[in-house]
């Protein structure tokens, strides 16, 4: 009984590993201080569009987005929509919470930026508020 038991979750842990493995993983170009904005295409594939080049760092790819993101918002386009960027490799997320950076496309995003009260952006953690008396 013991021995069928781990028999089957060794099965299990090899199945969902291969599985694992299946997902998609779009990754973003990586081009030496090149800063896209990725648009969706309607067969669902992604066009990587350059906006700036010769960035010395991803902050200043994220900025550069935001300022492209306003913008298109100045122009008529929903506030609460988000922005893709790409930066040497890694995805950009422009969220209503702040930027979030991964390294692919579907996979997890991890926290980059946070917006300020009045929307500016910071690294998180920089913001203290004094505590109300």
């Amino acid at each position: 009984m013991k021995q069928t038991v781990l028999a089957a979750a060794a099965v299990l842990a090899v199945s969902s590993l291969a599985l694992t493995g299946c997902e998609k993983q779009t990754k973003a170009p990586f081009e030496q201080g090149v800063c896209f904005q990725v648009a969706t295409n309607k067969d669902g594939t992604l066009r990587f569009n350059p906006v700036a080049r010769n960035v010395p760092q991803m902050e200043e790819c994220a900025a550069t987005l935001e300022g492209v993101r306003i913008r298109f918002v100045r122009m008529g386009q929903s506030n609460s929509l988000g922005m893709v960027g790409a930066y040497q490799g890694s995805f950009i997320f422009l969220e209503k919470e702040g930027i979030y950076v991964g390294q692919t496309y579907e996979g997890p995003r991890f926290m980059s930026l946070v917006r300020t009260g009045d929307g500016r952006l910071a690294v998180p953690g920089a913001i203290r508020r004094e505590p109300s008396q």
